[in-house]
């Protein structure tokens, strides 16, 4: 498993958040868990992309949620009834939440390693077609070979080749 890499797999919705555990490090090789949150709101809640606010660890990946959760429910001035964390799928370790609003869906779209919503903003009519269309983007992105790094040595007082 890698360190750092948000575990959008194992996450859970509470309150209005989704807990994302992740493994912060390794101590007599087992894994020491942390978590990250999401909030339905966005920064209108204090703990929207916040690193561990408990600032505890566990050994136990359960643990850490249960952790998270009693901290939300002691600290959160934010609850929320919906359910905006309900579609929310990962691919490639990626974490896509599907929203709709009055008939049109969008999504969000977060990295393996970061909480920053990459989604280009695109509507579309159903939930199916926003989900094919991003697991197509990240397929190609996946397959597509990455350009080489080229460098060239320009003399000094020389202008650098046409």
């Amino acid at each position: 498993m890698e360190l750092n890499r948000l575990l959008y797999e194992k996450s859970v919705p509470d309150k209005g958040h989704l807990i994302i555990p992740f493994v912060f490090g390794m101590v007599d090789k087992a894994y020491i868990y942390s978590y990250s949150l999401l909030a339905e709101v966005g920064h209108k809640s204090e703990f929207h992309q916040a690193e561990n606010p408990a600032q505890m660890y566990s050994s136990h990946l359960d643990e850490i949620i249960r952790i998270a959760q009693e901290h939300l429910a002691e600290n959160s001035l934010y609850e929320s009834s919906l359910e905006s964390f309900k579609h929310r799928y990962t691919y490639c370790h990626n974490l896509i939440i599907v929203s709709e609003m009055a008939g049109k869906y969008f999504y969000d779209h977060y990295p393996p390693n970061r909480l920053n919503n990459i989604a280009a903003p695109r509507i579309f009519s159903s939930e199916s077609e926003c989900i094919s269309w991003v697991k197509q983007g990240l397929d190609q992105s996946r397959s597509s070979p990455k350009p080489e790094l080229t460098t060239e040595i320009v003399e000094p007082g020389l202008s650098p080749p046409d």
